[in-house]
């Protein structure tokens, strides 16, 4: 699990992905892949087998939900915009990091204590626009004496842990350093394995503002068929657990709709069948709102057909988030099952 808890501890909000780029070109070049890269910072290793077609993509994606400075108030406190979709009441008192040039430096969002709110204030849902960071500082002045400026990305903390049931992960930024991790793993596998296609490997840029890297790469990728690598949500809490929703180690999570696509019938139907084949435990996801950059490589010119496969997690786009270090393994061996199994005449057959 080192390499997963190096990548959900780095900091990477959407637009700044420099540290995680820089791990997954590390890990695609072991893994002796050819190296494809867009101009916006999406990278993927590109790798034959047997047979040079069809050629399929297998993506996550870079960035994690965060935030950028917008201000410095008078006496030194930092007001923040969302980067990606947060809701407001998952933030007071939560420790951040502010990514400058220089260094990094440790906030807080701040919140008054019990004792001094009033009735109304209690029940008050208070907005981003309200709240401030505290990194510690006496005035405007000292801040930018330290070198935070307008414009900086600020990341949430919270260090990986394996819970004691030993499967359980806990870390920020499973969404969708998962996908990141998942994609290595299968292109290690796919290095003892033999498959009749091209498998191009890797992440994309910008998922959580609107799908951004996911309408550049398919221009360098050219794919022929694309597997978005992603969480799904777990609805397993209390209240949850009976009404046949996803759930921590129920295995990978097949995603039938979501706001950005439908899948291709016929690959979804191709890989529910390998699954029940190799007897991989597997859950259906139908989630009217979101979409995962599948919804982007679906229209790349004539159509591409393409999939969205992950774990459910708990708490996303929150400062910490949990998966199933089960359900990543059995995604890793759905998807190398798959591409051994996606010939150019299955492909034609789908």
């Amino acid at each position: 699990m080192r390499l997963l808890k190096e990548l959900t501890e780095a900091k990477a909000v959407s637009g700044f992905e420099q540290e995680v780029h820089d791990i997954m070109h590390r890990e695609l070049e072991m893994a002796g892949t050819k190296i494809v890269t867009d101009q916006l910072g999406s990278i993927f290793g590109e790798v034959n087998g047997t047979e040079t077609s069809p050629r399929i993509l297998i993506a996550g994606h870079l960035d994690e939900v965060g935030f950028m400075v917008n201000e410095i108030t008078n006496n030194g406190y930092l007001r923040f915009t969302p980067i990606g979709g947060w809701w407001s009441q998952v933030l007071l008192s939560q420790r951040v990091s502010i990514v400058t040039q220089q260094r990094v430096f440790t906030g807080v969002i701040g919140s008054k204590p019990p004792h001094i709110l009033t009735p109304e204030e209690r029940k008050r849902v208070y907005s981003m626009k309200e709240m401030f960071i505290d990194v510690g500082a006496k005035s405007e002045e000292q801040v930018k004496e330290w070198g935070i400026r307008v414009g900086d990305p600020i990341v949430p903390i919270c260090p990986f842990e394996i819970m004691p049931d030993g499967d359980t992960i806990l870390a920020k930024a499973l969404d969708n350093r998962m996908g990141c991790y998942v994609v290595i793993e299968v292109l290690k596998q796919l290095q003892k394995e033999k498959h009749p296609n091209t498998v191009i490997a890797g992440a994309t840029v910008q998922e959580e503002v609107g799908l951004r890297g996911a309408a550049t790469t398919p221009h360098v990728t050219e794919p022929d068929l694309a597997f978005a690598i992603d969480v799904g949500i777990a609805e397993d809490g209390p209240g949850g657990e009976q009404n046949h929703k996803a759930r921590l180690g129920g295995g990978p999570l097949i995603t039938f709709l979501d706001a950005s696509m439908i899948p291709h019938r016929g690959l979804r139907d191709f890989v529910i069948d390998i699954a029940e084949k190799n007897q991989i435990p597997h859950q259906i996801e139908v989630m009217p709102g979101g979409g995962t950059d599948a919804g982007r490589f679906h229209m790349f010119k004539q159509g591409v057909p393409s999939i969205v496969i992950g774990v459910a997690a708990r708490y996303i786009h929150s400062h910490v988030s949990m998966i199933s270090k089960k359900d990543v393994e059995m995604t890793v061996k759905l998807l190398v099952k798959v591409i051994q199994a996606l010939d150019l005449n299955q492909f034609k057959a789908l």
